[in-house]
Order: C-alpha cells, then sequence, then structure tokens
C-alpha cells in the first residue's frame, strides 16, 4: 500500500476498520509513529500474535518497509486474511504525506 493510499484511508470513515502494525523498535517508534498505529516490535509478534485480529484489514508499519514486508508475509502464513505492507515504511510516510514529522 501506498502512502498515500494509507493517508487518504485513514483520513476518511474507514480508519477504524483498519490496525496498522508498526513492527520498529521502541527507540524508532518514540522518535515517529503513525497515528492509531500499534506498537508489536518484529522480535515479540510471535509472543503477542493474540493480540491482533487475524480478520481486520491490516497495515504493516517499518522504517522503509522491509521489516513489515517480511511480517505481512509471515501475518498471512498465520492466518491473515487481508495484510498489506506499507511501500517506503514511516520513512516515505514524512517524506511524502506529513513533512513536519521526525526522521532518522
Amino acid at each position: 500500500m501506498a502512502v498515500q493510499d494509507l493517508a487518504t484511508t485513514l483520513s476518511g470513515d474507514a480508519t477504524g476498520d483498519w490496525q496498522i502494525i508498526d513492527v520498529r523498535e521502541p527507540w524508532e517508534h518514540a522518535i515517529c509513529r503513525l497515528p492509531g498505529a500499534r506498537l508489536v516490535p518484529m522480535d515479540s509478534l510471535p509472543q503477542r500474535l493474540a493480540e491482533l485480529d487475524p480478520g481486520c484489514p491490516t497495515v504493516v508499519v517499518c522504517h522503509h518497509g522491509v521489516r513489515s514486508y517480511q511480517v505481512a508475509l509471515w501475518l498471512e502464513r498465520s492466518g491473515f486474511t487481508d495484510v498489506v505492507n506499507l511501500s517506503g515504511g514511516i520513512d516515505a510516510w514524512a517524506r511524502d504525506v506529513d513533512p513536519s514529522m521526525d526522521t532518522y
């Protein structure tokens, strides 16, 4: 999913229909984050999988989109039915959607 598409989704009525999973580390999340995103670091995901709804449309986010891509594939293999990776990650969001966001 492109960052512009997610921005459009989050600005519409469908915001509550999505779960946004941020798989970065806590120190990264402390610098910048997407509104409404739940921090579930990649290494803790297997232990916290039960916290997520496999039937809910899911966007997975990381810094540049590499970790989140891997997690999105893993979630699909774990029974999630509607999972997308945020292309370019939070870095693309800061560049293309919210230039005021802190970056690292």
